[in-house]
């Protein structure tokens, strides 16, 4: 029983106070009990919570339900073990197992006998004492053949990003992403709804590894959708492109130095540049590994010889360029 209200006593008197003796057996008989008068509590009810956070849609030939199974009855009390879950499909009960993580369950639902047609679900849960919730809100599917899956799904490093590319019979696709090497994590929806047959990621970082899916779907009325199986997934660890040629070789003589210059090359912008060089129409050797201004000064040269320039373009982890054209000088 609930604590009794808060209740104080005082120190009488008996000069001033009388009491007869039946009122002073009754004080007594009040004194000896809790101090509360009341109507008894009733019993809990013990009825469950309604389900929660009802959901279904189609994907491929089944239909996949998921929902929140509560935890507590409709007066906030743990519900005692064991509780089960009466989900029903057009008004019959369903077979399927649930799979449980947590509190929440998920069922996967063969689609063939609603395809064509609207499959209702309801749900609520029935505890031990046999006492249910009341119904959750129906959940409406119009259920679809099963759209197809995409195949043919390709990745490449491009400059930009990561190219997807995809053959399939339908017309909208979800494309999912999963970042990193650990394939149990998470796949994010990288977009929602692309109507080509690629799509180009570039919010990908160089040298992560990536991994992705496409997914075809038909928009139904409401904002719904019918989802297509899964395919299989595409890998790739993105690659930065290497940077572009440097061009405009030029080469001049002077007294005592060849001066060397050439233009910085377009797309993927360089790190630094190497040098070649080769004397009297012999081999190229590295004459220098330079930084990001696109000019040198040779003054290892020797008069009456004639020298071969080439530059290349390098990136921060090394990775070179082809190299530019060759230009010519020498001295007197």
């Amino acid at each position: 029983m609930p604590a009794p209200p808060a209740y104080y006593t005082s120190r009488l008197d008996p000069t001033t106070v009388r009491l007869s003796i039946p009122a002073l057996a009754a004080a007594l008989a009040f004194s000896a009990g809790c101090g509360y008068i009341g109507s008894p509590m009733p019993p809990l009810a013990n009825v469950p919570a309604p389900v929660s956070n009802l959901a279904a849609l189609q994907r491929g030939g089944k239909i996949v339900v998921q929902l929140t199974i509560p935890a507590l009855t409709t007066e906030g009390h743990p519900i005692k073990p064991p509780l089960v879950v009466d989900l029903r499909i057009g008004g019959e009960p369903s077979r399927a197992p649930a799979v449980v993580t947590g509190a929440n369950a998920r069922y996967e639902i063969p689609a063939a006998a609603w395809t064509g047609k609207d499959a209702v679900f309801t749900a609520r849960a029935v505890g031990s004492n046999g006492k249910a919730s009341a119904w959750s809100a129906p959940v409406t599917v119009p259920v679809l053949p099963a759209p197809p899956v995409t195949s043919a799904i390709a990745a490449a490093s491009v400059p930009a990003g990561v190219k997807l590319t995809w053959l399939a019979a339908g017309a909208h696709f979800h494309v999912l992403r999963q970042t990193g090497s650990d394939k149990d994590a998470a796949y994010a929806l990288a977009a929602a709804d692309v109507t080509a047959r690629e799509w180009l990621d570039s919010s990908v970082e160089f040298g992560k590894p990536y991994t992705y899916l496409v997914q075809t779907f038909v928009p139904l009325p409401g904002g719904g959708e019918a989802q297509s199986d899964l395919p299989e997934p595409v890998s790739i660890t993105p690659v930065a492109p290497l940077p572009g040629v440097p061009t405009g070789m030029r080469a001049v003589a002077s007294s005592a130095s060849v001066e060397l210059s050439w233009d910085t090359p377009e797309g993927a912008a360089p790190a630094g540049y190497r040098l070649y060089r080769a004397a009297g129409g012999g081999e190229f050797a590295l004459l220098a590994e330079l930084g990001l201004a696109p000019a040198y000064s040779d003054r290892t040269v020797e008069a009456g010889k004639t020298y071969s320039y080439a530059v290349s373009a390098v990136d921060a982890t090394g990775r070179e360029s082809a190299r530019s054209s060759v230009a010519e000088a020498g001295l007197q």
